[in-house]
């Protein structure tokens, strides 16, 4: 097997010199370290698959032709993506899900049941591929319920409107290997036919794949356009990778993009403030509380907040948010969800990290949705991708 570790870091060094070539330095360190991972780990467990090595070196070698291909990345058609996109992230996310059987590989010893690492890896393929239907009923204090003690996760209430607010939420759907226009497209489509109140897009739009065409999110969202004066936007992270893409296909579709600003809506289910926040890493506190300054509550409206990252829920001046409506962990994209839990991989990180579901701060109230997509690590895990409909349902003594 000396051979195969020394073609290991031959494709390895391929990668990293061809991202630096192709594309910029910043992109090569990544690659750097993510292939670098990666290549360790897979030669590690190598041995463990001699009896199917011919089929382990073919999506090894998958493995560097799509990061390969990322140096000049674009949308890809769909035999691509079945020969390769799916197969390396399945690969890819197997492998480093194998990091402990690579441990004790490394350690002289036979990994107990190596297979299971990428039997779970499979496992995400498809739960990353689709996408989990519900309808959801939240209830919202407004400023004069009932208060949470700390920021922690929330029951959903068991009061009902006869006619609460309906909503949906897209967010991270992130145009790419796993999110192709088609299937943007449906999900779009199936927010109109659900007759919402209003529709809310909540950020990271794009991946590095979708940067480089500006009509592949425009036709994507493109069945929108069916609700003209009831879809409102907010800046993701990575939506500030590509801001003129992202404002074009939103402006064009009729969709009104909110960046630290605000606009009051009149529904069938009553008046609503929406406030979308832009999204920043930096002095958070502070920004939050100019904007709520610069647009404060009016009275008797439900005020509803775009937040894209939950982390910063906690910084949001209290009393400033009936419903806070937040997406970017992916509803914590690897964890027991499927399985009936809570867990997600963010719990290990305690509260610090929202993951998903809905919270309470005071009377404040925020509602994670888990994503129609996902991005970094290759795959979801028990974590199924969310298209809901949420009736929100206002606190009354």
């Amino acid at each position: 097997m000396s051979w195969f570790g020394a073609v290991t870091v031959a494709g390895w060094l391929l990668v990293v010199v061809t991202a630096l070539v192709l594309r910029n330095r910043s992109f090569a360190a990544f690659v750097g370290v993510l292939v670098g991972i990666y290549s360790l780990v897979a030669a590690a467990m190598a041995p463990a698959f001699s009896a199917v090595f011919p089929a382990f070196a073919a999506f090894h070698a998958v493995v560097y032709v799509n990061f390969l291909a990322l140096a000049r990345p674009k949308m890809r058609p769909l035999p691509y993506r079945l020969l390769v996109s799916w197969p390396a992230s399945f690969f890819v996310a197997g492998t480093l899900l194998a990091i402990p059987w690579a441990v004790v590989a490394a350690l002289g010893f036979h990994p107990w049941v190596p297979w299971l690492p990428y039997a779970l890896a499979a496992t995400g393929i498809l739960q990353s591929l689709t996408t989990k239907r519900e309808e959801v009923d939240l209830v919202i204090s407004g400023p004069e319920g009932p208060s949470a003690d700390k920021l922690a996760p929330h029951p959903h209430g068991s009061m009902r409107e006869e006619r609460p607010l309906r909503i949906v939420q897209i967010t991270d759907p992130h145009l790419g290997p796993f999110m192709s226009v088609a299937r943007l497209r449906r999900i779009a489509e199936r927010a109109v036919k659900a007759e919402p109140d209003l529709v809310f897009l909540t950020g990271d739009f794009l991946t590095m794949e979708s940067h480089s065409d500006p009509d592949l999110l425009l036709s994507a969202l493109e069945p929108l356009r069916a609700l003209p004066g009831k879809v409102f936007a907010c800046h993701g992270n990575h939506d500030h990778e590509a801001p003129a893409v992202v404002a074009r296909a939103l402006a064009r579709n009729g969709i009104t993009l909110l960046v630290d600003d605000s606009q009051e809506v009149e529904t069938e289910a009553g008046h609503v403030q929406i406030v979308g926040m832009d999204f920043a890493f930096r002095d958070r506190a502070a920004r939050l509380a100019r904007v709520c300054a610069q647009h404060p509550r009016q009275p008797g409206k439900t005020r509803i907040v775009l937040l894209h990252d939950p982390g910063a829920f906690k910084h949001l001046p209290p009393g400033e948010g009936d419903l806070v409506l937040s997406g970017h962990t992916h509803g914590g994209q690897v964890g027991l969800l499927s399985l009936g839990l809570s867990w997600t991989f963010l719990r290990l990180f305690g509260d610090k990290i929202p993951d998903h579901g809905f919270w309470a701060r005071g009377t404040d109230r925020m509602y994670i949705h888990r994503g129609t997509g996902h991005y970094g690590f290759p795959l979801r895990l028990g974590v199924p991708a969310e298209e809901s409909v949420v009736r929100v349902h206002r606190y009354s003594a």
